[in-house]
């Protein structure tokens, strides 16, 4: 194993053998890694089965990849010839916006067939997501991308407040590190919320996210440097979407906690009723059933709706 390339800024890989693993990679999968246990963590915390969110980890993962890929390929403007060289990928073409959308959709045509409430599993994975955006945009300082207008002053020039770029020869705003801070800052919240936070609506952290999301993304897009900016026949699509993910977001926050003032007399929780969103478990398989977790915020409030591990066992033996 050769690790001498690892160190940026050179070209930062590792060779196995033959084969070439680049620093890039390697980040943007400890970033996969991580959401998984968080969303997995959180599926158990709010009184759903961590099967089910392997099922949408499966099925949405790839999708998420693909429409990743076909978003750069559309709105950069290359020709349909080049969508399906996929091994590009290794010299760059990914936009995260399209993961974005693919992954939702394929998220929300499982909850379609599954019968699952969206809102709710969509405030677990928002969370994860924004972990592993924050830690895949180190990804970008080894590779030494996004960023922004050259700074000339001096006394400025300095990590993390700036960058220095091989390229240019010259220092620049270290967007990709603000951006980092924002999501990882977000993420640490909107997990505290989801963790403390069971009471209705649902829906609440995934609103969150497309407002935090397209917020930062609408504010550092047009400054970043033109070369990574999208813009196939001159519209810049990575800022249209963020503005779009920005007032949808804002839309549906303040739909979710008008309509719960409505229905249940506070815009959190309810005074004529149940206050949590979350007391059903959702399963993975018909023949799940639920059974007694430490980390289930359900199982401390609703004891009784719950079975011990031992006695599901049992059960299983008869």
């Amino acid at each position: 194993m050769n690790v001498s390339n690892l160190l940026w800024p050179l070209d930062p890989s590792i060779k196995i053998g033959k084969t070439e693993i680049h620093a890039y990679a390697m980040i943007i999968v400890c970033g996969m890694i991580a959401a998984f246990f968080v969303i997995t963590a959180l599926f158990r915390r709010r009184n759903m089965s961590p099967d089910l969110f392997l099922t949408f980890f499966v099925i949405g993962l790839p999708i998420a990849i693909i429409t990743t890929r076909l978003f750069y390929c559309i709105t950069d403007g290359l020709p349909v010839s080049e969508w399906l060289k996929w091994s590009s990928i290794r010299q760059g073409g990914l936009s995260i916006v399209g993961g974005i959308i693919g992954g939702a959709a394929s998220v929300a045509v499982i909850c379609i067939v599954k019968k699952v409430n969206f809102l709710r599993v969509g405030d677990c994975v928002v969370v994860g997501l924004l972990l592993a955006q924050s830690i895949g945009r180190w990804g970008n300082f080894v590779n030494q991308e996004v960023y922004g207008a050259e700074i000339t002053n001096s006394a400025l020039q300095f990590f993390p407040f700036a960058v220095y770029i091989n390229e240019t020869g010259s220092w620049h705003y270290a967007f990709f590190f603000y951006e980092s801070v924002v999501t990882f800052t977000a993420s640490v919240l909107m997990f505290i919320n989801a963790w403390k936070n069971g009471k209705k609506p649902n829906g609440i952290n995934t609103a969150c996210y497309f407002i935090v999301y397209g917020l930062t993304r609408s504010i550092m897009e047009p400054l970043r440097d033109s070369t990574y900016i999208l813009n196939g026949g001159g519209v810049p699509w990575s800022l249209v979407l963020s503005l779009i993910m920005l007032a949808a977001g804002t839309g549906l926050l303040v739909y979710l906690l008008v309509m719960n003032k409505k229905k249940e007399g506070k815009f959190i929780g309810s005074t004529k009723g149940e206050e949590y969103g979350i007391v059903q478990f959702i399963a993975d398989r018909k023949d799940e059933t639920p059974t007694l977790d430490k980390w289930n915020m359900m199982c401390k409030i609703y004891p009784q709706n719950y079975k011990a591990a031992d006695e599901k066992d049992k059960k299983k033996e008869k």
